[in-house]
């Protein structure tokens, strides 16, 4: 049985450039997310430029910047679609060659298929084991609904991947061919906390008990908040990206799930980014589950936590509580994620919070975060009705069960004071209340 694997996985290895020999005008192409992006292949990706035309590359949330969406000359060859920006793909949106596709985390890649189906997907994988099985062991966001409807599946095997449980494996029968890559696993490094981010994680531990399951994203805010996280017990996780923090507070003790009345004991979410230190962590630990991104962050399924907390981040506030957290006027940035979807199951579950944490100024305290309504052309990320709590680091803003009146003025309330008066003024000549 194990020769019989063996023998067809040797038979499936082809090199990168037989890979992209595959790749023909007009073909839709889906890429591993995140730190599942295949680099071998997608850096070469390029080369094939002078004999194909029109191929759609989907990449989201990608950690390098590659010749085929960065350069101007790729236009009409390479078409770039996103999911989810980052650094490399907001520098080549100014080119005109990526776009943005607005969805919400959990039922996107659903609807996509349900308009069309790409027919090329390419992604990074653990070595086969005895049994056959390969394992996207760093994402499962949309992994196997791609797989199981591409016409052509192609993996980059790379031995660095963590061995990670959940719905991660994929039998090499599902694989059409292999690609051998022994390269870095993708790793980003934690964001650093000041003085205010402290203040602010403060404010939102305040807001979190003992035996609550949280979900928390990434940057300097939610490492502030996992810090003042420190001193709660038997907290729990349902999360979409598991993160350094999180895998900090497990093995500080604090992060145990307990108390957790789905999959309990159980660390949840649908993919992973963060530093070597999470990747061991997370390599075969039984208590991480990764689980497919349409189950994981479905608001049903999310409102099945009790004392669920959903704890995200935001560019710009207005005044009623609308929450901007993927892009600075008309200009996309990053993207809505899952942002909408555990905080609408946050406020659906028993005791359940939904909490929107931002710093009070942007730009070096020139511009308020907060602002009597959204920048022209700025995206929804977050509708007010589903914000309990905005926090700066001048404290809370209550929202839930607040009118508009006693909205803007806890909103005021926590906005730098250099433009307070400057808000009130605004408000009482637009009738904001």
């Amino acid at each position: 049985m194990t020769n019989k694997y063996q023998e067809l996985y040797k038979s499936k290895k082809i090199t990168v450039e037989e890979a992209l020999s595959m790749i023909k005008s007009g073909d839709e192409i889906v890429s591993g997310f995140c730190a599942l992006e295949p680099m071998a292949i997608l850096s070469k990706l390029h080369t094939i430029k002078e004999r194909v035309n029109d191929v759609t590359v989907w990449y989201s949330l990608g950690m390098s910047k590659y010749d085929f969406f960065t350069k101007p000359e790729m236009k009409g060859h390479f078409t770039t679609k996103s999911w989810f920006f980052s650094p490399g793909t907001r520098a080549a949106h100014k080119l005109g060659l990526v776009s943005y596709q607005p969805v919400h985390l959990h039922n996107g890649i659903i609807r996509k298929l349900q308009v069309n189906s790409p027919n090329v997907f390419i992604c990074t994988a653990t070595p086969m084991d005895k049994h056959g099985y390969v394992k996207t062991t760093l994402s499962v966001l949309y992994e196997k609904e791609f797989i199981e409807k591409a016409d052509l599946v192609i993996m980059e095997i790379n031995p660095n991947l963590p061995d990670v449980g959940g719905d991660t494996e994929v039998h090499i029968e599902e694989v059409d061919y292999v690609v051998e890559a022994d390269r870095p696993i993708p790793v980003l490094h934690s964001a650093p906390i000041s003085e205010k981010d402290q203040i602010i994680g403060e404010y939102v531990a305040s807001l979190v008990e003992d035996g609550d399951t949280i979900q928390l994203g990434i940057g300097g805010i939610p490492n502030a908040a996992a810090l003042a996280f420190q001193s709660k017990k038997d907290l729990g996780v349902h999360t979409e990206m598991i993160t350094s923090s999180m895998a900090s507070l497990a093995e500080a003790g604090v992060i145990t799930g307990r108390r957790k009345n789905l999959h309990k004991g159980k660390i949840v979410a649908t993919f992973a980014l963060g530093s070597q230190e999470l990747y061991d962590f997370m390599d075969k630990n039984p208590a991480v589950q990764l689980l497919r991104g349409p189950y994981v962050n479905d608001p049903y399924v999310v409102a099945q936590n009790d004392n669920m907390v959903s704890i995200n981040t935001a560019l710009q506030v207005d005044l009623t509580g609308q929450v901007c957290s993927e892009s600075i006027g008309s200009r996309q940035y990053s993207g809505t994620g899952g942002q909408s979807d555990t905080a609408i199951g946050a406020i659906h579950a028993k005791n359940g919070r939904s909490i929107i944490a931002l710093n009070s100024t942007a730009r070096d305290g020139t511009i308020s975060s907060i602002q009597p309504w959204l920048t022209p052309g700025a995206a929804v990320t977050l509708h007010r009705n589903n914000v309990d709590f905005i926090v700066t680091e001048y404290g809370i803003a209550y929202m839930k069960a607040r009118t508009i009146r006693e909205r803007v003025e806890n909103l005021i309330a926590v906005a730098s004071p250099d433009f307070r008066k400057e808000l009130r003024e605004t408000a009482f000549k637009y009738e904001i209340w």
